[in-house]
């Protein structure tokens, strides 16, 4: 496969696990350098081993996107040769709880909005200026869900919070169609990854459960897809990606073998 993004600098927010970690290795297959973000220091520097590796080059950045001032205090850290970004992968986003809206706390109102859809934000003003000032013919990649297409019981405010992510990519696209960035959001369906146990407060037999039954997707299939979307052609731009399971049709009809 040919590599438009080889030598090329990518950002990935939510990198120390599940979709996040793959997309990572999936771009620095391709040869790109990426600038892994996270929390978790020690998971950045087992996978900026794991990049090395390959042959690609990573810089650990660990940084709380929900927190405007860490992202605007790490990202203006970046040492010269990292600041070029021109793949802007929006991955970090979780869900809190599974109780109806009006009985949910306002604390995991707070980490939800605040990460996935604030916490995106930021990622977007740190980053998209310096593309366009320099006519960047990269590309964003904001990571929705089916969840932002039709909502669920259980789950408003994590639905919420991804339809906002659809449409902030939408209007993100329209205000940046004089340029040659393109903007992407994909919207993945069932995935099995630590999002459920964190959903889910730690309960691993329930998080487990919500796979049982189904060949749910891997980190490594939107892992694919976010580096496929990064390294089409200049004049391609795909703005919205689904990807489900074979036995899921949305984000509420699911087909489960017993």
């Amino acid at each position: 496969m040919e590599s438009r993004v080889k030598g090329r600098i990518a950002i990935v927010t939510g990198a120390t696990s599940g979709i996040g970690r793959a997309s990572a290795i999936e771009l620095a297959k391709l040869g790109a350098n990426v600038i892994i973000s996270g929390r978790r220091e020690n998971r950045l520097a087992e996978l900026k081993a794991e990049i090395e590796a390959l042959g690609a080059k990573a810089y650990p950045l660990v940084m709380d996107v929900s927190k405007s001032a860490d992202v605007k205090e790490k990202m203006a850290s970046l040492p010269d040769e990292w600041k070029d970004i021109d793949f802007l992968v929006n991955n970090a986003g979780m869900a809190v709880g599974t109780e109806k809206v009006f009985e949910s706390e306002m604390e995991d109102y707070d980490v939800v909005i605040d990460t996935n859809v604030k916490g995106l934000l930021y990622m977007i003003k740190a980053v998209v200026p310096q593309m366009v000032k320099r006519n960047s013919t990269g590309v964003v990649v904001n990571m929705g869900s089916v969840a932002g297409n039709i909502a669920y019981g259980g789950g408003a405010v994590y639905c919420g919070s991804k339809a906002a992510v659809r449409y902030i990519t939408d209007g993100l696209r329209i205000d940046l169609m004089d340029t040659p960035i393109r903007v992407t959001c994909i919207e993945p369906g069932l995935v099995e990854t630590e999002f459920s146990i964190i959903r889910f407060r730690g309960d691993a037999d329930k998080a487990k459960a919500v796979y049982t039954g189904i060949d749910a997707l891997t980190s490594e299939d939107i892992g694919a897809a976010v580096a496929y979307v990064c390294n089409l052609p200049e004049n391609v731009q795909i703005p919205e990606m689904v990807l489900t399971p074979a036995h899921q049709a949305d984000s509420i009809n699911k087909h489960y073998e017993k």
